[in-house]
């Protein structure tokens, strides 16, 4: 199952968001249920950023959605965003 995130960030707390994902990453990557996880910065705006993961299936994301490494990462996001995170749960089509 594909999931994609999009963080963007107030001026300023560009580099403490990208810490932030920089630390999330492995600890997901080495989850039993993820096939791949990686975290992108816009060249176009460099307050914005994405992680896109692929996960086994539902359970191992539900997993994951509750594990500490996650529920610190998004703790740490919160007050570093300017706009609301989005998070998309997709399919892929080809």
């Amino acid at each position: 199952m594909p999931f994609f995130a999009r963080f963007h960030c107030h001026a300023g707390q560009e580099e403490a968001a990208a810490a932030a994902i920089a630390e999330v990453v492995p600890p997901s990557r080495a989850e039993p249920g993820c096939a791949s996880i990686h975290g992108f910065r816009s060249k176009q705006d460099p307050r914005l950023f994405y992680i896109h993961s692929v996960w086994q299936d539902e359970g191992a994301f539900e997993l994951h959605a509750t594990l500490p490494h996650t529920v610190r990462f998004l703790a740490q996001m919160e007050p570093l965003l300017d706009q609301p995170a989005e998070f998309v749960r997709s399919e892929q089509i080809a």
